[in-house]
């Protein structure tokens, strides 16, 4: 009798499939394939700038020199002046020099030991805008930052500045926050923001320590005010931060934008070109309404990869969902007002920030702002990788 079983090669008998045998008896049917999804692949949005040569212009563009004229006479209007500027920076001066002496001589208050000082935000970069007079220094802690070491530092800060000026002094204010301290005179302020070094923020109690979002967003400050010196010092760059604040604090549909944000699109938008030329204001700021209109901070979108962070976050995906429309249909329908010449309006020089939510004629030409294409579910909860004023950069003089 022969039996036909497995042979060279791996030959098996008549009806004898593999895996149906085994010494045991019948093996176990085989699992499915686990469920694959696919590969999350960002789309990046239409940039005529990137691509115009596939896109021939039926025309030369036109010089926009009113449009040019009324940019800088708005970057103009919005920059402080020389007396603001020398205010905040002696208020500066003072409390960095008591800080450097806490750090090289801290005498016998033991409250906590300071290991660096960083001054961050808008002053720091060059964006401070008129009528907020702030600066952002961030203090670095050997020691854990417990709320009554943050309170004792801000009030040995404020009694060595009235021991250095008696007669200066006597406006300044100290008043203490969940971010650290603020320091205030009559015609200047300086926030103080308190974090630990880096390897203690594991470390930190909620019930004893500042909040470890918050402290987290005090150590990305710094490395924001480092990336912006190394990569942002052209002048247009500044220019242009400054017009955008100005729009977001004009204009209720691009609040969901932080400073950073902000910072990252005009760096892209002046710098980011096939020929690593700068681009004229007049140029950077429609494009950075192009940018939006087109969808750069909306979901699936590649948008801007945050240099300063770890993992390929993109910066608009700590907006929720709600918000990065409101910011898309809030750019095109501006966009659609500076086509037909409007820029007096969107730039505040005339009318008001109805345009972006009321319908306006323009040569005949109607301009209806568009409707919300998002409505949050009611059983979803809000989205956001984190909270928005802890991802934000810090320049609440600007907010």
């Amino acid at each position: 009798m022969v039996i036909r079983g497995r042979g060279r090669g791996g030959m098996m008998g008549p009806g004898i499939r593999p895996g149906m045998m085994g010494r045991g008896g019948p093996l176990p049917p085989r699992p499915p394939p686990p469920f694959q999804l696919r590969p999350f692949v960002p789309k990046l949005s239409f940039d005529i700038f990137l691509c115009e040569n596939a896109f021939p212009r039926v025309k030369p563009p036109n010089e926009d020199t009113a449009f040019t004229q009324a940019l800088l006479k708005r970057n103009n209007d919005l920059s402080p002046t020389p007396a603001e500027q020398q205010s905040v920076l002696n208020l500066v001066t003072k409390i960095q020099t008591v800080l450097d002496g806490l750090i090289v001589s801290p005498g016998n208050f033991e409250a906590c030991q300071i290991d660096e000082v960083r001054q961050v935000g808008s002053y720091k970069k060059g964006t401070m805008m008129t009528g907020h007079n702030v600066a952002d220094i961030v203090c670095i802690l050997k020691t854990l930052p417990t709320k009554e070491a943050v309170e004792s530092l801000g009030t040995k800060v404020w009694e060595d500045l009235k021991k250095q000026d008696p007669n200066e002094s006597k406006d300044t204010q100290m008043c203490l926050n969940e971010r650290g301290f603020e320091i205030s005179s009559s015609d200047a302020s300086v926030k103080i923001l308190v974090c630990p070094i880096h390897h203690n923020l594991k470390k930190l109690d909620p019930e004893l320590h500042l909040d470890v979002k918050i402290v987290q967003s005090h150590l990305a400050a710094i490395r924001h005010s480092r990336w912006f010196e190394e990569n942002a010092h052209h002048s247009s760059i500044k220019v242009l931060i400054r017009l955008l604040r100005d729009l977001r604090n004009r204009f209720e549909g691009f609040e969901p934008l932080s400073p950073w944000m902000m910072d990252l699109l005009s760096h892209y938008a002046i710098m980011n070109t096939p020929t690593r030329q700068a681009l004229p204001i007049n140029l950077a700021f429609r494009r950075c309404l192009q940018l939006l209109a087109a969808g750069l901070f909306m979901p699936g979108s590649a948008g801007i990869q945050d240099p300063c962070e770890q993992g390929n976050i993109r910066v608009h995906t700590a907006m929720t969902l709600e918000q990065q429309d409101v910011v898309c249909l809030t750019a095109q329908t501006l966009l659609r007002v500076l086509a037909h010449g409007g820029f007096k309006q969107i730039l505040g020089f005339e009318g008001n920030s109805s345009i972006a939510t009321s319908m306006s004629v323009w040569d005949g030409v109607v301009v209806s702002p568009l409707d919300k294409a998002y409505e949050k579910p009611l059983d979803m909860p809000d989205s956001g990788d984190m909270d928005q004023d802890c991802q934000d950069d810090m320049e609440t003089g600007d907010n």
